[in-house]
Parts: C-alpha cells; sequence; structure tokens
C-alpha cells in the first residue's frame, strides 16, 4: 500500500466529516434543513451524481505496487480495474467505435506490397473480419446487450433497496423521503445502467476514441474526475480556517484587529490571482529538480504538484468568505442575546463558539457547495495556461490543453475536447444545483418557507 499526501487528506476529511455528522445527528437546527434537502427532488438526484463520482475519486485515491511487477509503478485500485483500457493503447488517433486508425498510413500487406489507406486497431474492434460490413451491426448488438445487463443489475439493486426498506418500515410511510425517492431511483438506475453499458463496450471498442498518443480518451476523462475533487475539497479544506478565524474575529473584535485583518485580504486581493498561482508553481518545480531524490516515481512528484497547487488556491481564495462572515460578525455582535452574554459576564471565547460560530455557519456551508464548482473549473482554466496541475496528471485541464492543437487538424480531432466537457459540465451541474438546494434550505430567511 502506497499513501500519497492527496490520499491521506482525502481520508481524513471523509473522517472529519463522519465526526461531524456524529456530532449533529439530532440537532433540531441541521435536522430541519436536511429534511427540506431530503424533500427535494433536484436536490437529491444532484446529490446522487456527486456521490456516484465521489466514489470514482476514492476508487483512484487508494495506490499500492503490483506485485507482479518489479518496477516503481504505482496504481490505484481504479487503475486495477481499468487494466484492459491502460494496456490496450493504439498507435495514434482514432475515433469513438473506430476500427481504424483517424489518418491514412503506407500498410504493408501480406503479399509484400504497399497501400496508403487506414490501418487496423491493435484492439478496438480487432475480432471482426469484415469492418464494413460488421461494424455498426456489432455496435448496435453490443450496446443493447451491455445495456440489458446494466438494466438488469440496477433494477436488481433497486429492488434489493425496497425490499430492505420496506421490511425495515412496515407498513410505515416515510414522508421525508416520499416526494423524492423516485428521482432518486431514477437517477441511480440511469447512471448504473449507462455505466455498465459503457465498460461493457470498452472491452472491445474504445468508446471515446484515443488521443495522439493511442491511450483512449475514456479511461483519461475518468481518471480526470479524482483531480477535480482533490482541487474542489482539499482546497475549500485549506481556505476555511483562515477564512472562519479572521472573518469572526475582524467583525467580533473590530479595532486594530479588524484594521490588519482588512489590509492584509486587501492587499491580497490586489496581486493578480494568476501571477501568483505561477510564480508558486514555479517555486515548486525549482524545489522538485533540487530535491531528486526525494521525488523518485512520476505519480510522487504529479501528487506533491497537486497538493501545493491546492494550498496555493486555498490562500488565494479564502478573503471572499472572509469578507461575507466579517459582515455577519458585525450585524451578530448587536443581538439581544450576544449583548446579553457580555452583561452576564460570559467569557469572549464562550461568546465566539456558542453564539456567533454556530449563526455563521449557514454561510459557511452554503459557500463551500458554491466554490466547489468554482475551483473545479478553475483547474480547467490554468493547466490551459500551463500553470495547473503537473503535465503527467490526468485531468480535464490537460485533456483541453492538449485537445487545443488536435481541434487545428484536417479532419478535425474533437472527441478529446468533447470528453472533458462532458464530464465536467456533468460534475459541476450536479454541484451547482446541489448548492441551490442547499441555499435554499440553510438560508434563515427561507427557514418560515
Amino acid at each position: 500500500m502506497v499513501v500519497l499526501w492527496t490520499d491521506a487528506l482525502i481520508f481524513i476529511l471523509i473522517a472529519a466529516l463522519l465526526v461531524l455528522a456524529f456530532y449533529l445527528r439530532g440537532k433540531e437546527h441541521i435536522k430541519r434543513p436536511l429534511q427540506k434537502i431530503a424533500r427535494s427532488k433536484v436536490g437529491m438526484a444532484s446529490l446522487v451524481v456527486l456521490l456516484f463520482f465521489v466514489l470514482i475519486g476514492l476508487l483512484d485515491s487508494v495506490h499500492f505496487k503490483p506485485v507482479s511487477t518489479k518496477s516503481n509503478e504505482i496504481i490505484s485500485f481504479l487503475d486495477y480495474w481499468a487494466t484492459p483500457l491502460r494496456e490496450h493503447g493504439e498507435k495514434t488517433y482514432s475515433a469513438p467505435f473506430a476500427t481504424t486508425l483517424y489518418s491514412k498510413e503506407i500498410m504493408a500487406l501480406a503479399d509484400g506490397t504497399t497501400e496508403w489507406g487506414y490501418p487496423r486497431l491493435e484492439f478496438g474492434g480487432n475480432y471482426l473480419n469484415n469492418p464494413e460490413t460488421q461494424h455498426l451491426a456489432d455496435v448496435l448488438q453490443k450496446t443493447a446487450y451491455g445495456f440489458i445487463q446494466g438494466a438488469g443489475l440496477a433494477g436488481l439493486l433497486l429492488l434489493c433497496y425496497l425490499g430492505v426498506r420496506h421490511k425495515a418500515q412496515g407498513t410505515r410511510q416515510d414522508l421525508v423521503l416520499s416526494t423524492s425517492l423516485k428521482s432518486v431511483l431514477a437517477v441511480v438506475f440511469i447512471i448504473v445502467s449507462f455505466s455498465y453499458t459503457l465498460i461493457y463496450l470498452s472491452t472491445y471498442y474504445h468508446v471515446l476514441g484515443t488521443d495522439k498518443v493511442g491511450e483512449d480518451v475514456f479511461y483519461q476523462a475518468v481518471k480526470s474526475i479524482r483531480t477535480g475533487l482533490v482541487l474542489g475539497t482539499l482546497t475549500t479544506l485549506i481556505m476555511l480556517p483562515m477564512a472562519i478565524v479572521f472573518g469572526i474575529l475582524a467583525g467580533f473584535f473590530r479595532g486594530w484587529i479588524d484594521d490588519v485583518i482588512q489590509y492584509i485580504y486587501t492587499t491580497l486581493n490586489s496581486i493578480p490571482g494568476v501571477l501568483l498561482i505561477a510564480a508558486s508553481i514555479l517555486m515548486v518545480q525549482v524545489y522538485m529538480a533540487n530535491h531528486e531524490q526525494d521525488f523518485t516515481s512520476v505519480i510522487v512528484r504529479a501528487d506533491m504538484r497537486l497538493l501545493f497547487l491546492c494550498l496555493i488556491l486555498g490562500v488565494t481564495n479564502w478573503t471572499g468568505l472572509c469578507r461575507l462572515l466579517r459582515a455577519e460578525t458585525l450585524k451578530l455582535r448587536e443581538m439581544e442575546y450576544v449583548q446579553a452574554a457580555h452583561a452576564l459576564g460570559v467569557k469572549q471565547n464562550i461568546i465566539l463558539l456558542r453564539h456567533i460560530l454556530p449563526n455563521v455557519m449557514h454561510i459557511v456551508l452554503i459557500s463551500v457547495v458554491l466554490d466547489f464548482s468554482s475551483l473545479v473549473l478553475a483547474e480547467a482554466v490554468l493547466s490551459y495556461i500551463n500553470i495547473g496541475v503537473d503535465p503527467t496528471t490526468y485531468s480535464w485541464g490537460n485533456m483541453i490543453n492538449s485537445a487545443r492543437l488536435e481541434m487545428a487538424r484536417e479532419p478535425i480531432v474533437w472527441w478529446s475536447l468533447s470528453a472533458a466537457f462532458v464530464f465536467m459540465f456533468a460534475l459541476v451541474l450536479a454541484a451547482n444545483l446541489f448548492a441551490d438546494t442547499v441555499q435554499d434550505a440553510f438560508d434563515p430567511r427561507r427557514s418560515a418557507e
């Protein structure tokens, strides 16, 4: 087992969330918003999509060295299960579901002559004797067969869930989930069926084509999920302590403390973020070049750069939430219950922990969910201008960056950009829809609705 820095932080974050959920269970001010989220069809459906992405990211966050190899190769559980996709590469570009390369080459025939044409792929559809007549029928047949299997598996899982739920509840009806349960089950059915179909087809074809070096684009897009999740979650984890502490202190104590904190985040905001990130990434690269003995593996180097990118984005993105918390704290410190606590001689640290912090957590939670999607998009932009994650790291930004030259080819190579767009769009859309639901549920102004 090999534990990377980002792997450790991810599982520490999951453990912290579980502890927090255990601590908050049964608290009425948390229970009511959660029940409102559970009644939202859109919110619950988007949550299922997010959990599906998280599951893939977790599978890609458990790394180990294969026993069968003597090299320093480090792979994840996702890599192990996707071994056919990793090893069944081609020579260069091939379109989705293609049986030949995308460009013509000089081919050596069996009789010793040469021919100018499209060479057959080594993996995609290599079992077809006559691709021109068999290809379309074979794709449709395997798609239908894979979907039937996936739908059967999804149906079996849903029946098991409904059976367990009915046995646990007896004749009672769950009023909280009754309005959104159908939408959740429908989304689960679609995800399981569609995912199984793609996995089944990928054993016969490159369902999203291959890139310049012949690597499967579907594998790249799935591997990029972890990068997006790491940047969205770890960056948020890094920025939260600074934003919460500085924002509450500035609004509660005011005076010179408020002036110093305002000066810090105003100065930080005046520095162009792209230049600060570029300078920091360059410092990390110089450090790695001067300490090569500490980064013997490619994946270790890429993981360290990803971690530093999370740190840099966290340091440069905490100021917005800090402003919001400062303004909210300025309002809360004038409330009657806070003034009464002062009059009764309650210590200031107790007031901060029991009266101020709990009443600003709805802003923190809303900002966390809203910032997640923007950080995923930020990685794509930074990688596009070559100051993001390591070029060897699978990410949607790197896929888009490499696709910009492919778009100028004739004929155009469109599938790498399309795959990155579709996967990133699905994650960001689900995050935004869930963020809207969380905002409606935890916003005090809408609590009476």
